[in-house]
């Protein structure tokens, strides 16, 4: 410990020390599952949509975010059921209808998430010029 309260003196450091909290930097600690989940572009995609509209039917998210599958909009709806970050409701007609909204703790990732959607956007001119002026030096060399 290096006396601050619920840290460890060194990132990975196996033991947690706050109750319910993990360590990202161990090899071992589910948060980084759990990011990987949230930090997907669809599940980003999803939430930030779920947001913007309260609820909504599997063939609108469908529409509004080009380039997913049915798998992977399924799949990647089902994780986010399971983590307790959405909510899905069928009605009883036919064929049935589904519709997703956020809960109450999906709702707690909708403000990092924009965050991050407003960085990426405002950053990704001088990221994609950096990036393309890099790989374009590694290829010169």
């Amino acid at each position: 410990m290096n006396g601050k309260e619920g840290t460890s003196g060194s990132p990975g450091h196996p033991e947690v020390t706050t109750a319910g909290r993990g360590d990202l930097f161990d090899a071992d600690c589910p948060t980084r599952l759990l990011l990987d989940r949230v930090g997907s572009k669809w599940t980003v995609m999803i939430v930030l949509l779920l947001a913007d509209d309260q609820e909504l039917r599997f063939g609108a998210l469908r529409r509004r975010m080009p380039g997913v599958s049915q798998k992977m909009l399924t799949h990647t709806l089902r994780q986010l059921e399971d983590d307790g970050l959405a909510h899905r409701r069928v009605e009883p007609t036919s064929p049935p209808a589904v519709h997703y909204s956020l809960t109450a703790l999906g709702d707690t990732l909708v403000g990092p998430l924009r965050e991050l959607k407003r960085w990426a956007e405002t950053n990704m001119g001088t990221i994609d010029a950096l990036h393309t002026s890099a790989v374009k030096s590694r290829r010169d060399q």
